[in-house]
């Protein structure tokens, strides 16, 4: 019978390479192309933060003491704020009768969650000063 033993592989252990060689070998390594790849690549978002900022779209201000007061220092209020006002003169405001009958409601739903939180509470207190102190 033939022997198919196979012979144990000796591990080889890896010579630790000393602090010169370590230096060496990382000279030889491109740095600054890896340093310019990562500051490319977290300046996209804020690159395409600023091409969107860049798109101006002006709105008429409105025809009044302030809307002529922020016409003429339109270069000196931030583009945030300006487009803040125009998105506030697109919101359309509920009328009187509307808002009052939006008040209604909710202190309606607001005095309903409150008696049940209380029933719920209540109950709870009952069950537990019987089982507990019983």
């Amino acid at each position: 019978m033939a022997d198919n033993k196979e012979t144990p592989k000796k591990r080889l252990i890896k010579k630790p390479e000393s602090v010169r060689e370590r230096a060496a070998k990382s000279e030889t390594k491109n740095k600054p192309r890896r340093i310019q790849m990562a500051g490319t690549t977290a300046m996209r978002p804020l690159k395409a933060v600023g091409r969107t900022a860049r798109k101006e779209v002006y709105l008429p201000l409105p025809d009044n003491k302030a809307g002529r007061f922020l016409n003429k220092r339109r270069h000196i209020i931030p583009r945030y704020f300006r487009l803040a006002w125009q998105e506030l003169k697109q919101v359309v405001w509920p009328g009187r009768k509307e808002t009052a009958k939006l008040t209604v409601a909710v202190f309606i739903f607001a005095i309903f969650f409150g008696l049940i939180i209380s029933l719920a509470d209540y109950g709870l207190d009952k069950l537990f000063k019987n089982l507990i102190l019983k």
